[in-house]
């Protein structure tokens, strides 16, 4: 997956010792298809050399406004033209304070000032702080971030922990892998944009006794890529989430549940005030009538203990028959292991919802690619087989355009 393929990405270094993540992050961003060009300034070269960074992006490296390279002389206007995005990583006090009052005396602050902003292509600034707590909440420090966001910056981060003169707290950046899928989710399409979306992920789990139960071997990996997917398409996401191990995408808000009914405790009151439900959870038909206080022992006898089993409720046809002015648009998941298309189709029927997203679940529970087939009241439409997050932004999309078109 490259999913930054055919972007051009200036990345710009200010001085700190978190330099040594920009070297990080220019390999991600040329992993994920980027073309890489990196601008240092004076106070960033103390950290990290020219000569590494070329390496790693395999572009010529800009550090002085008055490179002689550009023909006219004028890399702080070159640089920008063309380029999807400015990321300064690490962006440090003195860097932000210069971005807040339009200061320009050297390449990567010229730029900065000089990049595209009312033309057809705008050209988005993000920034990754990076210095040591106390300047990060000094007043002067959040005065310059809050204007270089008034002024349409993007701020990202920082995070809190270990900082590198022995002190703790905020103002570490974000991770490498961080700030490279902050700065996809910043170019996706915004196709649902102020939309929210409530998504249910992974197994549930019945209790027979205190340490058994019955659950299934979904992963949750497919309903995670879908709540990421929706918050890089700019909704406002709820997930909710059965016993897996799994990291929150960020800006994705999470509630944790164990079982079927504890799911639906969790989705009713959820339900209304979300315009989009995609229930992918693989919820349990059954659980044990009841769950023994008590582990249950074998006694050597032989006899197996007999189980009474009753149904769990149907989550999403019980959202689905929700009145209509608190009823989401609602799309389901059909892991079947035979006659797929079938199987979905009736489930279409029997649910009362207007797609039904279907796959095969042996072939897909805790891998990390799948192949979905669409089943609407009008057909079958298959999404060829790929990783679940690059098959994520496809079904959202998808989603999003059906529930621009549903009445």
């Amino acid at each position: 997956m490259r999913p930054l393929a055919g972007r051009h990405i200036v990345l710009g270094l200010s001085g700190g010792v978190a330099c040594f993540k920009a070297a990080e992050l220019t390999r991600e961003l040329v992993k994920a298809g980027a073309t890489v060009q990196v601008v240092m300034t004076e106070a960033a070269c103390q950290f990290i050399t020219p000569v590494t960074m070329q390496a790693l992006s395999n572009r010529a490296v800009y550090t002085s406004q008055w490179d002689a390279r550009e023909a006219n002389h004028m890399p702080h206007i070159n640089l920008t033209r063309g380029a999807d995005a400015i990321v300064i990583a690490p962006a440090s006090a003195d860097f932000i304070a210069k971005l807040a009052q339009g200061r320009a005396d050297e390449l990567l602050s010229l730029l900065c000032l000089a990049r595209p902003l009312t033309a057809g292509r705008p050209v988005p600034l993000l920034v990754a702080p990076a210095m040591n707590r106390e300047m990060w909440a000094h007043p002067a420090t959040q005065r310059n971030v809050a204007q270089i966001r008034a002024d349409g910056a993007t701020v990202l981060g920082p995070a809190a922990g270990d900082q590198a003169c022995g002190e703790v707290g905020d103002g570490r950046m974000l991770e490498a892998e961080e700030l490279r899928d902050e700065l996809i989710a910043h170019l996706r399409p915004k196709l649902l944009a102020g939309r929210s979306v409530l998504v249910t992920a992974g197994p549930t789990f019945e209790a027979i006794d205190p340490v058994r139960g019955i659950t299934n071997l979904s992963s949750g990996k497919m309903g995670f890529a879908i709540a990421r997917a929706a918050a890089e398409a700019g909704a406002r996401v709820t997930l909710v989430a059965g016993p897996v191990h799994l990291s929150t995408p960020r800006g994705v808000q999470r509630i944790d549940v164990k079982s079927a009914e504890q799911m639906l405790a969790a989705v009713l009151p959820q339900a209304p005030r979300h315009e989009i439900f995609v229930a992918t959870a693989a919820v349990a038909d059954w659980r044990p009538a009841a769950a023994a206080g008590q582990k249950i022992k074998k006694d050597g006898s032989g006899r197996v203990p007999v189980l009474e089993f009753v149904e769990n409720p149907d989550i999403l046809a019980t959202v689905a028959r929700l009145p209509a002015g608190e009823r989401p648009y609602c799309v389901g998941f059909a892991a079947e292991s035979h006659d797929i298309v079938r199987h979905a189709r009736e489930k279409l029927a029997r649910k009362g919802v207007p797609l039904i997203v279907a796959n095969d679940g042996p072939a897909t529970f805790g891998r990390d690619e799948n192949t979905l087939v669409l089943v609407d009241a009008a057909g079958e439409t298959a999404l060829p087989r790929g990783d679940k997050l690059a098959l994520a932004h496809a079904l959202v999309a998808e989603i999003a355009r059906r529930h621009r078109k549903a009445p």
